[in-house]
């Protein structure tokens, strides 16, 4: 896939698809014209954008997603660790722990999946 990257708008429209897929483009514009008070036209000029990218796909007017919601957060996720932090996932979550209290639940959670990678 050349350009995962997906913008704030087109990941609300994504989240829309992820948990009615596949559905029929109509069907869609009616979703996302009641959840994002998009226009007929909005939703369909999205769905041109995305299928170019190759992040969805439109066969007979039934939309699908080529991407998982965990590949777009890996994405975008990613792209702010290298922007914001020089690629340095201990300086995200040295800065992310400074600005956010953490519960013995959360770090218990934390230290699994460290240990589980190791």
């Amino acid at each position: 896939m050349e350009n995962l990257k997906v913008y704030e708008s087109e990941y609300r429209f994504l989240c829309i698809l992820w948990e009615s897929q596949p559905i029929g483009s109509m069907a869609l514009v009616k979703l996302c014209n009641e959840r994002l008070e998009w226009s007929k036209a909005t939703t369909y000029t999205v769905i041109r954008r995305l299928c170019k990218r190759g992040i969805i796909k439109n066969e007979n007017s039934v939309v699908s997603a080529l991407i998982t919601k965990e590949q777009a957060q890996l994405s975008d996720f990613d792209e702010l660790i290298e922007k914001r932090f020089d690629g340095s996932l201990p300086a995200f979550f040295a800065t992310f722990t400074k600005q956010r209290d953490l519960s013995d639940k959360e770090i218990d959670e934390i230290i699994s999946i460290i240990t589980d990678k190791r």
